[in-house]
């Protein structure tokens, strides 16, 4: 299973929108990170295993697409951080997790 990476306000929009329906991760990545880095494999490694189907896996890069991160932010109501993941189900953060946290075993645990 593969991630998309979204760069526009009106790609989260629709992400807000679906998670009614289904489940959306959102992994925000820096480039410029090597913590970021680390998270970016964590998320692949877990995607390339046995994800759960029933989610939806999207991208954020946080430096090249500045208004989508701090949109995200503002609407979940989450401190930003970089790395870090948030699952949103209808609308709302269900969970979130930062930096060295973003791990394969922690998503396991959280997502399956």
């Amino acid at each position: 299973m593969n991630w998309r990476e979204i760069t526009t306000l009106e790609e989260w929009n629709e992400i807000m929108a679906k998670s009614t329906e289904r489940g959306q991760i959102i992994l925000k990545h820096s480039t410029t990170c090597p913590v970021s880095s680390n998270a970016l494999h964590e998320y692949e490694q877990y995607l390339q295993d046995t994800p759960n189907q029933d989610l939806d896996y999207t991208l954020v890069k946080v430096i090249e697409s500045r208004p989508v991160s701090n949109k995200i932010a503002e609407d979940l109501n989450v401190k930003h951080e970089s790395p870090q993941i948030i699952f949103i189900k209808d609308t709302a953060k269900y969970w979130t997790t930062s930096h060295w946290s973003v791990t394969k075993a922690h998503m396991t645990a959280v997502l399956d």
